[in-house]
């Protein structure tokens, strides 16, 4: 399959292989959990605004539909206010839901109670410890941001690992990434030639930080071609890599 630069890269591995849990040694979350708790309501809204998500929403809809089993256990890692989790406790399958901002956690809480469904659970944890799971626990598990918000290599893998290990032998991970050069083009667009420096930077780094309060923070853009290394590496077997918006990012509304 082809890896193309977009903004937002739905990639869906299988897993092959089990790895062991090590415990985190730091917390590089807290200006995520600050980000996502300050953004609260707009967040659950953000993938119905057709500025914003309307695309990658309707392109993950797709996806899931066509890949995820018919029926089982799924872990929905970063699920935030629990837009996918709703979708997936509609259709049947059992659901937990996890996320390191207790804001959004809460939202998910109401508007699983207003939708008349329910997850098995909703927990508020951080993706490199899975430890309140077992082995082999899912058979699918959505990763729609972690991997992404995670800068360390270090980290990165061991969220991965952690992942591998509470699927299914042969289970799905359906996983985003964010990429290098269309995240920089969004920036140019915006800030123009003043930003040039900072996207060399990003260019050369792949490590985005925006300090600025209520701005979107702490991501690693990867290059198209490491995306599939990544995974391998950690024991998955690529199933599918997608763009779940590619240059409609930029044009949305229209």
């Amino acid at each position: 399959p082809r890896l193309a630069p977009h903004a937002l890269l739905p990639i869906v591995f299988r897993g092959r292989a089990k790895g062991g849990r090590e415990a985190p040694a730091r917390d590089p979350t807290g200006p995520v959990r600050a980000y996502y708790d300050a953004r609260g309501e707009s967040e659950w809204h953000r993938l119905d605004n057709p500025y914003e998500g309307a695309v990658e929403q309707e392109l993950h809809r797709r996806a899931f539909e066509e890949l995820l089993p018919p029926a089982g256990r799924v872990l929905d890692l970063g699920g935030g206010p629990g837009k996918w989790t709703i979708w997936l406790a509609r259709r049947g399958y059992r659901v937990v839901l996890a996320d390191l901002s207790p804001r959004l956690l809460a939202i998910a809480s109401r508007e699983l109670a207003e939708a008349g469904v329910e997850a098995e659970a909703v927990l508020e944890l951080d993706a490199r410890d899975l430890g309140s799971f077992a082995a082999g626990d899912f058979d699918a598990v959505l990763a729609l941001g972690p991997l992404y918000h995670l800068v360390e290599l270090d980290d990165r893998q061991q969220a991965a690992r952690e992942t591998l290990r509470v699927l299914r032998p042969g289970g799905l991970i359906l996983a985003t990434v964010m990429t290098r050069y269309s995240w920089l083009l969004g920036v140019l667009l915006e800030g123009g030639s003043a930003r040039l420096p900072e996207v060399l930077g990003l260019v050369e780094e792949g490590v985005y930080r925006n300090d600025e309060p209520g701005r979107f923070t702490e991501a690693y853009l990867y290059r198209a071609e490491e995306v599939v290394p990544f995974f391998a590496g950690i024991g998955f077997e690529m199933v599918r890599v997608m763009a779940s918006q590619g240059i409609l990012n930029q044009v949305q509304e229209e």
